[in-house]
C-alpha cells in the first residue's frame, strides 16, 4: 500500500463548499483506506496498491465530478514526494528571512520549456517563482491578497490547471504524514 496526498483544487473556494466527512466518504466510496482529511482546503490523504497516479487522478476527478456537479482538478502526490517538496530549499535563507508568503502550487506535469519562461516573466522585485519538477514555488514580500499575482494568474500564464499551498500546510503534512522509515523504501 501506498499513502498518497490529495491536493484538490476548488474546495471551500469560490463558493464551492465541501465538508470534509463528505469528502472522506467520497474518497472511502473509491475503496480507497486509512482516509483522512487535512484542513478545510482539499487535502486528502489515504492509502492505495495501485501505482499508477495519473489513472487515480482521473478517478478521483471523475468521481468528484460526477458528486458535486464542478470539476476539481486533483494532484496527487506520496507522502515522500509531499515530504520532500516541503524540505526542497528552493529560495536563498535571506530571501526567505523577506518573504511574506511562500505558496507551492502543485501540478499535474511539469511544465515545458515555453510554459517555464512565460512563469519567471511573471517574476517582480515582490514576487519569485522557481520551478521544481512538478511543483512551482512561490514567494512573495507581500500578503498574497495584496500581490497581483494568484492562482488563476499562474494558470493563465503557464497553460496549465494548478493548486496552491502554503508552505506551513505542507510542513504539517510532511511531519504528520512523513513516509516510515524502512529498510527497502516505500
Amino acid at each position: 500500500m501506498t499513502r498518497y496526498i490529495a491536493f484538490l483544487r476548488a474546495i471551500n473556494v469560490g463558493g464551492h463548499t465541501v465538508k470534509m466527512a463528505d469528502l472522506r466518504t467520497l474518497f472511502e466510496a473509491l475503496g480507497f483506506s486509512e482516509v483522512e482529511t487535512f484542513i478545510a482546503s482539499g487535502n486528502v490523504i489515504f492509502s492505495e496498491k495501485s501505482k499508477n497516479v495519473a489513472a487515480l487522478q482521473r478517478r478521483i476527478e471523475a468521481h468528484l465530478r460526477e458528486s458535486f456537479g464542478f470539476e476539481v482538478a486533483t494532484f496527487i502526490r506520496t507522502d515522500a514526494e509531499v515530504t520532500a517538496a516541503a524540505r526542497h530549499q528552493a529560495f536563498s535563507d535571506s530571501a526567505l528571512k523577506s518573504a511574506v508568503a511562500l505558496n507551492v502550487a502543485f501540478l499535474a506535469e511539469p511544465l515545458e520549456e515555453g510554459a517555464t519562461q512565460a512563469l519567471r516573466s511573471l517574476s517582480t522585485g515582490t514576487d519569485h517563482f522557481h520551478i521544481h519538477g512538478r511543483e512551482i514555488y512561490w514567494l512573495s514580500r507581500m500578503r498574497q491578497s495584496e500581490s497581483v499575482i494568484s492562482n488563476a494568474v499562474i494558470e493563465k500564464k503557464i497553460h496549465a490547471k494548478s493548486t496552491l499551498r502554503g508552505m506551513n500546510t505542507l510542513l504539517k503534512l510532511s511531519a504528520k504524514y512523513a513516509p516510515e522509515a524502512s529498510p527497502h523504501g516505500r
